[in-house]
């Protein structure tokens, strides 16, 4: 019979751990996040301390670790994690053989939202100590993250009214059947008409609960009630639809840092631009930053807000115009020329500044011939109207100038493709591609923090290496 190796007796007396230090190689990550925490002065990032009084508790330090050291191996549950301090050699040597219970480790998580999200701050701060954000530049994206909310317990006017209408079309349908069970021989048995009572008495307390609940949906500010997560929202994701949050992130081009990121409960990107922008020039620290982004961050206040503040912005335009589909002339083939302020159209006419502005924008001009739309030979392919307007807002020069850098860079969505989307299907990954763990946006807020440091935290120990990380931070 071949030899095999074989492991030692069970019954065989041993001292386990002589030393845990010896069950640790100086290779392991765990020693990164020991390092990582202990530099951190968790009194003034806003970790509650102890009470004065009453039976001690758990260091923050010591639940931080255990949280960081979870996070980077997928491990989210308080649950799981309590189970890991007790089995997990790396575990028990990080908190010295310390072992909470599920519930104070999920309450530090909870009770500490914010401190944790400064935690997360300050890795990105080492992360521009060590050189590795130089301020190249920034893909801003926003993604869609399940809540622990099902569709069912999500409600707006429209769901109401069809859950109404459904429990009216029930218990008509119900009473119908007793009517006719009164009228007809032989006579339905007893116990089936106490069912048929019963599921009319549920449908009429299912009709009050939704008329309270169209109460709230009325008196809320975007028309839906969550109830089981208050802050999560119905929105758009893939063609259907989910009810969660909208999870914004900007990400570093050279090594795919997350810089900032932001729980948003908007179903859209619009007027995120600016907030996260900011958000990812004080975190890199320089006094401008590139950014590049998607249509869906297009919008001429936010882009002025933008290009006044030092942001140099990269954004498409939307391909929104109604002539589009029809095979109409759109915008960008009208060429503006800034030096006689006019606009040249397909036919090489000349459109000039009306001396009236929109109705609804006073800081929109309108551009027109008032002779040559009616005899023009492109007209079919133009407009339906008797003139072709065009329509000019007053600080249009900052989205020419948008246009222009696009020109001038056009692999620039091809970077931000690149750089911003991976990250996301990376930590959706790691969730095992289900829903947050926690509930409101407070503290889904602090559940994103500890992925987006775990997974800037892997990124760091694969760029720079374990022994130049634990020296820096030693520094």
């Amino acid at each position: 019979m071949k030899r095999f190796i074989e492991g030692d007796d069970r019954e065989q007396g041993v001292l386990f751990p002589d030393h845990l230090e010896d069950f640790v190689g100086e290779d392991n990550p765990v020693r990164a996040v020991d390092a990582f925490v202990d530099v951190l002065d968790l009194a003034d990032i806003g970790f509650s301390d102890a009470a004065a009084t009453g039976r001690p508790g758990y260091h923050p330090a010591v639940l931080l670790k255990i949280y960081v050291y979870g996070y980077l191996n997928r491990i989210h549950s308080s649950r799981r994690l309590e189970l890991e301090t007790g089995r997990n050699v790396e575990m028990m040597w990080l908190t010295g053989r310390l072992a909470p219970d599920f519930k104070t480790i999920a309450d530090f998580r909870r009770d500490n939202s914010k401190a944790i999200r400064k935690v997360c701050s300050q890795f990105v701060m080492l992360c521009r100590q060590v050189g590795l954000l130089n301020g190249d530049g920034v893909a801003i994206d926003g993604s869609k993250f399940k809540a622990v909310n099902n569709r069912d317990k999500n409600f707006t006017p429209a769901k109401v009214k069809r859950r109404m209408a459904d429990i009216e079309a029930s218990i008509e349908r119900y009473l119908s059947k007793l009517d006719a069970a009164d009228r007809n021989e032989p006579a339905l048995p007893p116990a089936k008409v106490a069912r048929l009572q019963e599921r009319i008495i549920k449908l009429k307390e299912q009709m009050e609960e939704l008329k309270a609940i169209e109460i709230k949906v009325q008196s809320a500010p975007d028309a839906q009630v969550s109830l089981t997560d208050p802050d999560a929202r119905s929105m758009r994701h893939r063609g259907g639809g989910i009810v969660g949050y909208n999870v914004q992130t900007a990400v570093d081009i050279e090594h795919h840092l997350i810089v900032a990121h932001e729980v948003t409960s908007s179903g859209s990107d619009q007027g995120q631009l600016v907030k996260m922008a900011n958000q990812a020039r004080l975190a890199i620290g320089g006094e401008e930053i590139t950014v590049v982004a998607d249509r869906g961050y297009y919008g001429g206040e936010q882009l002025l807000e933008c290009a006044n503040n030092g942001i140099i912005t990269y954004v498409p335009k939307p391909l929104t115009s109604s002539g589009t589909k029809r095979g109409f002339f759109i915008k960008q083939d009208f060429i503006y020329d800034a030096k006689n302020d006019v606009y040249i159209c397909p036919a090489g006419q000349k459109l000039t500044k009306g001396a009236h502005r929109s109705d609804r924008q006073s800081d929109i001009n309108l551009y027109r011939h008032l002779s040559a739309c009616f005899d023009c030979h492109l007209k079919s392919r133009c407009t339906t109207e008797k003139l072709r307007r065009i329509r000019r807002w007053e600080q249009e020069d900052v989205l020419d100038d948008i246009e222009r850098r696009l020109e001038e860079k056009p692999d620039a969505m091809q970077i931000r493709r690149s750089t911003v989307e991976h990250p996301f299907g990376t930590l959706k990954a790691w969730m095992g591609y289900t829903h947050f763990l926690t509930q409101t946006r407070k503290k889904v807020a602090a559940e994103m923090s500890l992925h987006v440091l775990a997974y800037n935290f892997k990124r760091v120990l694969k760029i720079i290496g374990i022994a130049p990380l634990i020296a820096a931070l030693k520094a």
